[in-house]
């Protein structure tokens, strides 16, 4: 049998980003446009769980930018954030990085008898992407400041929506795909209060929250956040929903990733 060669995708890097604020490793991907970058540099879109969905934006990105007045996709940088290794270590990370800190923490029925590990660690997390990772992507890249999105699903869309409401101007542009808006008996609801009352400070922000239509309560939780954004995105936030037809958590991301993309990519 004749030896078998690793595929390497073009135009991609990667490596092992030790962070000292977290104390630990990220799998770093970042996928670069094939063009010279614009004068004010590319967009940059960040993928949370880039384990998992990187790839998925890679393709995107990458086959419809080649049509962009037809798609309404064009370059950009993509950057996905993963976690090292696979199953319930991982699992256990992502419950720590995407949730806020608490004093107290409310767990489902659902959740008994799971080891969900420690958690709390969302501002180290984001604190990791604001002063260390960010400065490293802009240093080595031609990065439009002002053209950056944030991506996330399920726990990490939770985190997406986090980031927003206690952070707003981290980033131009949020993707929430199915946010665990559940965690801890709806917390995010009380911090989604204090960025409205505070939002004018801010500038107008872009949210994309989608939801599959077969994800139950979850979609009741999504339908209750763009509703009560929506009410004064005139003042705060441009957003959109998409409640997409026949999808589950597990389907939903490939379907709609494309059209959250291009909602980032008109802002």
């Amino acid at each position: 049998m004749k030896a078998i060669n690793k595929v390497t995708q073009d135009n991609t890097e990667q490596w092992l980003y030790y962070s000292d604020e977290m104390d630990y490793s990220y799998d770093i991907k970042v996928s670069l446009p094939s063009s010279p970058p614009p004068v004010d540099g590319y967009p940059v879109i960040y993928i949370l769980d880039g384990n998992s969905y990187f790839q998925f934006a890679q393709g995107i990105v990458s086959l419809q930018s080649r049509n962009a007045p037809k798609t309404l996709v064009n370059e950009a940088i993509i950057v996905g954030i993963g976690h090292q290794g696979e199953g319930k270590d991982a699992s256990k990370r992502r419950f720590y990085d995407f949730t806020a800190p608490a004093n107290k923490y409310v767990y489902p029925d659902r959740l008994k008898g799971f080891d969900v590990g420690v958690h709390g660690g969302a501002q180290k997390f984001l604190d990791f992407i604001e002063l260390e990772l960010k400065p490293k992507i802009e240093r080595r890249y031609s990065i439009n400041k002002g053209k950056q999105a944030l991506f996330g699903h399920s726990l990490s869309g939770l985190f997406t929506l986090w980031t927003l409401f206690t952070k707003p101007k981290a980033f131009q542009t949020y993707l929430a795909l199915s946010p665990s808006i559940w965690w801890n008996d709806h917390e995010i609801l009380t911090y989604m209060d204090g960025f409205l009352r505070q939002s004018e400070a801010y500038g107008k922000k872009n949210l994309y929250i989608a939801v599959g239509e077969c994800e139950g309560f979850m979609v009741d939780d999504a339908k209750q956040v763009f509703s009560r954004l929506s009410a004064d995105q005139q003042k705060y936030v441009e957003c959109e929903f998409y409640c997409a037809p026949e999808e589950n958590h597990a389907s939903v991301v490939p379907t709609v990733m494309s059209r959250a993309i291009r909602f980032a990519n008109k802002k």
